[in-house]
């Protein structure tokens, strides 16, 4: 797991550096978990698309329906307005 954000790139979290931007990721990822206002989603996502991302993920409360086509016509999973804890315990894999 990569932590990515650009007001605290630099920064320490959970023993890892903070990244500024996906671009700066040292290798590709399967899957990007937004937690990001609406309107702003859509650059982490149009990232997610440029770096090859498997998935994105847009947590609960975040929606932005273009963002979501953008990825889906470039061939990305996309999951929307959901929490993948709360998924996963839904499904009985928690």
């Amino acid at each position: 797991m990569f932590p990515v954000n650009p007001a605290c790139a630099g920064q320490i979290i959970n023993n890892e550096t903070v990244l500024q931007t996906l671009g700066d990721l040292p290798i590709p990822v399967d899957m990007v978990d937004i937690f990001r206002r609406s309107e702003v989603a859509g650059e982490s996502v149009d990232e997610a698309i440029q770096t090859g991302t498997k998935t994105v993920w847009m947590q609960l409360d975040v929606i932005d329906h273009a963002a979501a086509k953008r990825a889906a016509l470039a061939g990305l999973n996309v999951i929307m307005d959901r929490c993948p804890v709360m998924e996963y315990r839904r499904l009985g894999m928690a």
